[in-house]
C-alpha cells in the first residue's frame, strides 16, 4: 500500500513531488549524494554541507589518532527504515547500518589506506575504495546524516497535501554540523501502522550511485595497467599473428588481475601509485549528467501505470471557470504542472507566504532543471523559483492579475513566473502587456491557456524526460526580442 492510499490523497505518483513508497516493504531505490550536489537550492545546499561535515570529521579523527571518537560518531548511524527506501524484502528494514555494521565501516575507514593516504576524499570514493560499503550503505549513511532536512521536507510535504502529523515523534540521530556531534528530538512526524514515515524528494533518487567499484577497476584502472605493461614489453604482453600475417601486441585483463588481484585493496594500493586514473575517473563524473529517474522508471519500480497525461489534463478542463471552483482548479493546475514540469521544477509550495504572510503565491517551483528551458533561463536571469498564479476566471484577465504575479518577483527568489488561466479574450493584447513588463524591468510573465495546456501535454507525451519546452522558450523569447 503506497502512502498516497493508505492516506486517501486522491493523487498518484507523477503529481507528488516526493518518492510514494509502500508503507510496509521497501521500494528498490537509493538516495544518491551526486544527485543532492545536482540540486541548485537551499535543500540541496544544506544536505552537500552536512555530509561534507559529517564525512571529512569522522576521517580527521581517524587521521588524528581518534579512533573512540570516530567509532562513536559512526555507532550514531542507524537502519533508516523511516524512508521505505533500500533492498530489503518484506517488511522494511534497512539492511546496512546497526551498531555491529557501523563498528565495521569504522574498522575499515580506521585500516584503510585511502584514508591514511589522503585518497579518499568524499562518502562516494568509500565504493570504489572502502571493503564493505556498497550502494545501500551510502544510501543509509547519507539519510542519517541528511534527517534534519529530510524532517522539514517531510512536514511540510504533509501540510500541502494533507497527511496528518502526530506530535512527539523521536526524531533519530540528528548530524550538528557547528558542535560535530549528535543529538534528538523530538518532532511532527506522519506514522503509518504506528511506524514514522520520512518522505524523500523523488528528483535524489537512483537505482545506482554514480562511482562503481567495477567500472573503476575495469575500464580506468586495468586499462591503465594495459599501457604500463605495453610499454614496458613485460611478460604479460601476448603477440598475436593475423592470417594476413600482421602483428598485433596485447595485455588481457584477465592476465592483470592474475598478476595485480582484484577488490579494493588493490584498487587503494595501485590508485596509490598511479593517482591521475583517480583524477580522470572523478573528472568524468563530474561532467555525467547522473540525471533523475523519469516518471516511467518509478512507475515501473513501483509496479504502477505509466502517467496517464490526458487524465490530469482532463482534471483541469472538468473544472468550471469561477470563483466557486478557484481552490479546485489551482490543485489541479499544481497537479499537472508537478508531473509535466518534473525533473525541471521540484518542490512545490502551495499558498506560499512572502513579506511576512503579506503576499501569497498560489504556488511556487524550485528550479532544479540541468538542461533544457529552465536550465537557459537560470543561466540567463534570475530565476532559482519559478512561481505561478492560476486564475479560473470567466472573464478577460488584465493588468491587475499581471501585476500581481510580477509583484511577487525579486532578484533572490526569481523573476520568472506562468500565469494560467482559461482563456483569452485577447492573447495578443495580454502578450504586449508580458512585453511592457518586462522591458519595465519588473520579470517575466509567460501566459498559459486551456489550449497552452493540451500542446504542452502533447509534447510531454513524447519524451520521458522532456525538458526543452519549445512553447514556452517562443513565449519567453517574444518578451526580450
Amino acid at each position: 500500500m503506497r502512502i498516497s492510499q493508505y492516506f486517501d490523497l486522491g493523487r498518484s505518483q507523477p503529481t507528488l513531488d516526493f518518492v510514494d513508497v509502500d508503507v510496509r516493504d521497501d521500494t528498490r531505490v537509493f538516495i544518491s549524494p551526486k544527485a543532492l550536489t545536482l540540486l541548485p537550492s537551499d535543500f540541496g545546499d544544506e544536505c552537500v554541507h552536512l555530509i561534507q561535515n559529517f564525512f571529512h570529521t569522522v576521517i580527521e579523527l581517524i587521521r588524528s589518532g581518534e579512533n573512540d571518537r570516530a567509532e562513536t560518531l559512526l555507532r550514531m548511524l542507524r537502519e533508516p527504515n523511516e524512508t521505505r527506501l533500500g533492498l530489503s524484502r518484506g517488511k522494511a528494514q534497512g539492511r546496512a547500518l546497526g551498531s555491529e555494521s557501523a563498528h565495521d565501516v569504522w574498522g575499515a575507514l580506521s585500516q584503510s589506506e585511502a584514508v591514511r593516504s589522503g585518497l579518499l576524499e568524499d562518502l562516494e570514493d568509500t565504493v570504489l575504495m572502502i571493503e564493505g560499503i556498497s550502494v545501500d550503505i551510502v544510501s543509509d549513511i547519507t539519510t542519517n546524516i541528511i534527517r534534519s532536512p529530510l524532517i522539514r521536507y517531510t512536514q511540510r510535504m504533509c501540510e500541502m497535501y494533507g497527511i496528518p502529523l502526530t506530535d512527539g515523534v523521536n526524531s533519530g540521530p540528528l548530524w550538528n554540523p557547528n558542535e560535530r556531534q549528535w543529538s534528538v528530538d523530538f518532532v511532527r512526524l506522519p506514522l503509518a501502522d504506528g511506524r514514522k514515515l520520512l518522505l524523500v524528494p523523488k528528483a535524489i533518487v537512483r537505482t545506482h550511485l554514480q562511482y562503481d567499484a567495477g567500472e573503476y577497476l575495469r575500464h580506468f584502472l586495468l586499462t591503465h595497467l594495459q599501457q604500463i605493461e605495453l610499454a614496458a614489453n613485460t611478460e604479460l604482453v601476448e603477440v598475436i599473428r593475423s592470417k594476413r600475417g600482421g602483428i598485433r601486441r596485447r595485455v588481457t585483463k584477465k592476465s592483470l588481475v592474475k598478476k595485480y588481484g582484484s577488490g579494493k585493496r588493490m584498487i587503494v594500493r595501485e590508485t596509490r601509485k598511479y593517482p591521475q586514473v583517480l583524477d580522470r575517473y572523478r573528472e568524468i563524473k563530474r561532467d555525467e549528467k547522473h540525471l533523475p529517474l523519469t516518471l516511467d522508471d518509478i512507475a515501473n519500480l513501483e509496479g504502477a501505470s505509466a502517467p496517464d497525461w490526458d487524465q490530469l489534463l482532463q482534471a483541469v478542463l472538468r473544472v468550471s471557470a469561477g470563483r466557486d471552483e478557484a481552490a479546485r482548479y489551482e490543485k489541479a493546475i499544481e497537479g499537472l504542472l508537478t508531473a509535466l514540469l518534473y525533473p525541471n521544477l521540484t518542490n512545490p509550495i502551495a499558498q506560499h507566504r512572502i513579506h511576512d504572510g503579506r503576499k501569497i503565491i498560489d504556488i511556487t517551483y524550485t528550479n532544479m532543471a540541468i538542461n533544457g528551458f529552465f536550465k537557459w533561463v537560470a543561466t540567463h536571469h534570475p530565476a532559482s523559483h519559478v512561481f505561478v498564479e492560476c486564475k479560473n476566471y470567466g472573464r478577460e484577465i488584465g493588468n491587475p492579475e499581471l501585476d500581481q504575479l510580477s509583484g511577487r518577483f525579486a532578484p533572490s527568489r526569481g523573476k520568472l513566473g506562468l500565469l494560467v488561466c482559461r482563456s483569452f479574450e485577447d492573447k495578443n493584447l495580454f502578450a504586449q502587456r508580458c512585453r511592457d513588463t518586462a522591458r519595465d524591468s519588473r520579470g517575466f510573465v509567460l501566459p498559459v491557456d486551456d489550449d497552452d495546456l493540451r500542446l504542452l501535454v502533447d509534447a510531454r507525451k513524447n519524451e520521458t524526460l522532456y525538458s526543452d519546452w519549445p512553447l514556452l522558450r517562443d513565449r519567453f523569447q517574444q518578451l526580450v526580442f
